[in-house]
């Protein structure tokens, strides 16, 4: 795996889904929400989620220059969307507004615990097809690496998806990619991964996908089909496993999170983007995962992916490199 040198206008560009995220908490998940019932919480709260926001922001926040390539639509929640990537430091220029579809939306409902559950309506980035992605590619020359997610959720690339990858891998510019839900299967995974710098899905989506229980089984299947980059899983509180190379494999511990665990919303996406920030600044795999661990610990203690405080000097103290 190569990185771009430094002389590129992006470090990272995320594409892919947007959203506007209502946070409320805490609400019983074990419980039926019934008719007619008033539930008591606490302030409830507007962010961003999605891959772009949670990955482009940690990004920004982690020191790289990062851009979101997704689209809103042209309405309040678009504007919400937009002055907050900008008010954070994200790049908004490959970021379109659609004429008739809305900004996408999430309702998060999370328990005392930190779990929470998910009401969405899914708006404009769904629209986006791989000839937007062709169209971009002088945009991508201009980044050293990109990171779209999620795949599952833009039907109307996923025929084509190989043929992206493959077009953005010949620019130069590395390639990562995440899944959603329950992963789906290996159609159209198994003709993408070839073309792919950088895979690390959830357990549970690489369980669906692959059919295999075990991690290390799970990422063999991933080089069966083809992978030659970095391959992961994420295993939420027991770290992660990473395979740079074939029949390589590397546990990353997970990170004690320096205060109580509020909201876990997005965890995944900010240990993927931590962990591509820390290769990009030259980290090795093992330094690169044990960063994205301490990131992903620090999101997790406030609500939202992206409230809590964190940057790269206090993450990569006292780690091996």
């Amino acid at each position: 795996m190569k990185i771009a040198s430094d002389n590129r206008d992006f470090d990272l560009i995320v594409c892919g889904s947007c959203t506007v995220d209502v946070l409320v908490h805490p609400v019983d998940l074990l419980q039926p929400i019934g008719v007619g019932r008033l539930h008591r919480v606490d302030p409830i709260t507007l962010s961003v989620g999605g891959i772009v926001s949670n990955a482009a922001i940690t990004a920004t926040r982690l020191g790289l220059q990062a851009a979101g390539f997704s689209a809103v639509g042209r309405d309040r929640w678009g504007d919400v969307v937009l002055h907050t990537y900008t008010a954070a430091g994200v790049d908004c220029s490959a970021i379109t507004q659609h004429e008739t579809l809305p900004t996408s939306a999430t309702v998060v409902m999370i328990d005392a615990d930190g779990q929470r559950s998910f009401v969405h309506s899914q708006g404009a980035p769904k629209a986006m097809t791989a000839d937007d992605y062709h169209r971009s590619t002088a945009l991508f020359k201009r980044s050293r690496a990109m990171l779209l997610g999620y795949y599952p959720l833009l039907p109307h690339m996923l025929d084509q998806l190989a043929d992206v990858f493959a077009a953005i891998q010949k620019t130069g510019c590395l390639t990562a990619l995440d899944s959603a839900g329950d992963g789906g299967t290996m159609d159209p995974l198994s003709d993408v991964l070839p073309y792919v710098d950088v895979y690390c899905p959830s357990l549970a989506e690489a369980k669906h996908q692959t059919q295999r229980e075990n991690p290390q089984e799970i990422l063999a299947t991933y080089r069966d089909h083809g992978a030659r980059g970095i391959v992961g899983v994420k295993l939420g509180a027991e770290g992660a496993l990473l395979s740079p190379a074939e029949n390589e494999y590397i546990a990353i511990p997970a990170a004690v999170p320096p205060s109580p665990i509020v909201d876990t919303t997005g965890a995944g996406d900010v240990f993927f983007a931590a962990f591509l920030s820390a290769l990009i600044k030259r980290c090795d795999c093992f330094a690169a995962g044990t960063i994205a661990a301490k990131v992903a610990a620090h999101s997790i203690t406030a609500a939202g992916a992206t409230t809590a405080n964190f940057d790269w000097e206090s993450v990569a103290k006292d780690t091996p490199s």
